[in-house]
């Protein structure tokens, strides 16, 4: 279903269904939660996203919201490296316990997901107390000062402190989820001013920076024959990337598009969006109407109506909790485990290139283009019964990844599925369904709102998403155990 979403943006905002309704919308279904007359609002002249620059930033702004997180995840061969002594090759006698490696993904899932929720609460209290400018650009500076201190260690030999590198490891990357977190949920809160495509824009470089994180590890692979001037090369990579969003962040405010729904967002919390020169007292008085201001709700320093919210997006909450809830039980814990059933024949593509391939790039790519195609199609709308449906159908992947070829196997033997085969189609089905899914309820969340409430509505549907990844990544340290 292709819909024009910035020419119907005031239309969609009067009732959560009228992206399906007909222009005639004097007969509404629901009330918004706070909302002044129709009649009482100015028709303002938009500009015109000029060469979608808008669009492009927040695309590449999306990109780097995920890209440290995943550059970090998907260089599994790199952590092998270094949490066996910093050796490709070493016997059983000489490694270190195992558990540290072949449950590192897990590890890396909870140290990632749980501060990620507290920060995220934090965010969404402080929402109207800090400003979104000084949030993203804090936490933009402290995901680059971790990255880069991730990069130095790549060239310390943390041989004879296997342990100890392991737990700093996972703190880095407790802080570099947290200031992660407390940027997407702000840009995200701040895409909730704009028309949905921007929303949609943002959550598309999300999927990119799997994407993009993922073909580089496979290029490092193949183009770097010493482990460590491979990682060194990938890390400066995300590091370039996360200085260019800086870039990107501070050219958005002088777009004219950009201004101009931002200060729209701004009137909004306290009178209606009016452009400079635009006399409105004049006008109601000519046409002798007294003009009366509805108050407003969102002033700045409250907190959000947070019961007021959940009440319009509580089901769009769920499904958002759901999909990251089942995704992350499965990838990258389960599905980085599964192996090759040809391993033992012991070519390139089954010894070096099956993961990387299969489970990252795989994943990524089908979540990119489930997340890109709601560009065209949005359904089902954000009141179907069928959305909710879909999102619950999903926890079927669950159990067929678990009987794929996953190693280590300790308690369920039997692999049922012996080709290599499923666990390709099984991944592209899982990464296609979350990128469709969970876009399609992230960015019906701030359009079901009034515009006052759509920053806070949009950092509420972070909130969703990070509870989903760390229930998620609690639940993924159980199932590998369970297999």
């Amino acid at each position: 279903m292709d819909v024009d979403l910035e020419d119907d943006e005031n239309d969609y905002h009067e009732s959560v269904n009228s992206l399906y309704k007909p222009a005639n919308t004097t007969v509404q279904e629901e009330d918004p939660l706070l909302e002044d007359p129709v009649q009482n609002r100015p028709a303002l002249n938009k500009p015109k996203d000029y060469l979608n620059g808008t669009y492009i930033i927040f695309f590449i702004l999306g990109t780097g919201s995920l890209l440290p997180l995943n550059f970090i995840i998907t260089a599994k061969h790199y952590w092998m490296y270094k949490l066996q002594n910093c050796s490709e090759d070493l016997s059983p006698a000489e490694q270190e316990p195992s558990d540290i490696r072949d449950f590192f993904e897990s590890y890396i899932s909870v140290a990632s997901s749980v501060p990620s929720v507290l920060c995220l609460i934090g965010n969404f209290l402080l929402v109207n107390k800090v400003s979104a400018h000084v949030r993203i650009l804090s936490s933009l500076v402290v995901i680059l000062t971790i990255l880069m201190v991730i990069t130095v260690l790549v060239k310390v030999d943390s041989s004879s402190w296997t342990r100890p590198f392991f737990v700093l490891t996972l703190a880095c990357v407790a802080v570099i989820s947290s200031a992660t977190t407390v940027f997407s949920s702000s840009i995200f809160g701040l895409t909730g001013c704009f028309p949905m495509q921007n929303s949609q824009a943002l959550i598309s470089g999300q999927a990119m920076g799997g994407t993009v994180s993922a073909v580089a590890s496979v290029v490092d692979l193949a183009s770097a024959s010493d482990v460590t001037d491979s990682a060194l090369a990938y890390f400066l990579m995300a590091d370039v990337f996360i200085v260019l969003c800086i870039g990107m962040y501070l050219i958005l405010p002088k777009l004219e598009y950009s201004r101009y729904y931002i200060k729209c967002h701004k009137d909004s919390t306290q009178t209606l969006c009016i452009l400079p020169g635009d006399n409105l007292e004049e006008d109601d008085t000519a046409a002798g109407n007294t003009r009366v201001m509805a108050p407003r709700t969102n002033r700045v320093g409250s907190m959000p109506p947070l019961g007021a919210i959940l009440k319009k997006t509580g089901m769009l909450g769920f499904c958002v909790f759901y999909v990251y809830f089942i995704s992350i039980i499965i990838f990258p814990a389960v599905s980085s485990g599964i192996e090759s059933v040809n391993e033992d024949y012991g070519s390139l593509w089954t010894k070096k290139y099956f993961t990387p391939l299969t489970s990252f790039l795989l994943y990524n790519f089908a979540d990119l283009c489930g997340r890109q195609i709601t560009v065209w199609i949005q359904v089902p709308g954000p009141k179907s019964k069928l959305l909710p449906i879909m999102v619950l159908l999903r926890t079927f992947f669950v159990p067929v990844f678990m009987l794929c070829n996953y190693q280590p196997r300790l308690y369920i033997a039997k692999v049922l599925f012996a080709q290599d085969v499923y666990p390709v189609v099984f991944t592209v089905l899982l990464g296609f369904s979350n990128g469709y899914l969970s876009t399609l309820s992230i960015i019906y969340g701030p359009k079901v709102t009034p515009k006052e409430l759509s920053e806070s509505a949009g950092v509420l549907m972070m909130v969703f998403l990070q509870l989903g990844l760390a229930m998620g990544a609690a639940f993924s340290v159980l199932v590998v155990h369970l297999i």
